[in-house]
């Protein structure tokens, strides 16, 4: 894979799965980190002179992506919620990588001022992932 200077934020896309179609949500403003942090286990013993630790099992935060208010991108994020159901979810990147994983969605909704777009955001619950796909070779830009 080439090597890339940086890779710009334009064009990631957060999607959703409908049964075999994958649905973009619409007007993404901004996308999480990815990713999980190990818990630590402590395995400090009277014979320790410091504190150890291992790596434990990795616990995700939940996800919250922030979204201009559009309407129907509200409804079908609304209709989702409404399931009470896990989906499976991918942020796709410019290059082509992509981060999978699998949450309930819950939504809140932004405060109101003066002279600003509106917004929500959805929080994922994560159940499954996130699994990360490399950008496939070549396709750096």
């Amino acid at each position: 894979m080439a090597t890339v200077a940086g890779l710009l934020s334009k064009d990631t896309v957060l999607s959703y799965k409908d049964g075999a179609t994958s649905v973009p949500v619409a007007a993404v403003k901004s996308i999480p980190a990815m990713g999980a942090d190990p818990e630590k286990v402590d395995v400090t013993h009277l014979g320790s002179a410091k504190k150890a630790y291992i790596a434990g099992i990795q616990d995700s935060d939940n996800f919250e992506f922030a979204i201009i208010y559009q309407g129907d991108n509200f409804k079908d994020v609304d209709t989702l919620v409404k399931s009470g159901k896990s989906v499976d979810w991918t942020v796709t990147y410019p290059d082509g990588m992509k981060v999978d994983f699998t949450g309930q969605p819950s939504y809140k909704f932004d405060g109101v001022e003066v002279n600003q777009a509106l917004g929500f955001n959805l929080v994922v619950v994560v159940s499954a992932g996130p699994d990360f796909t490399p950008a496939p070779a070549g396709s750096g830009q």
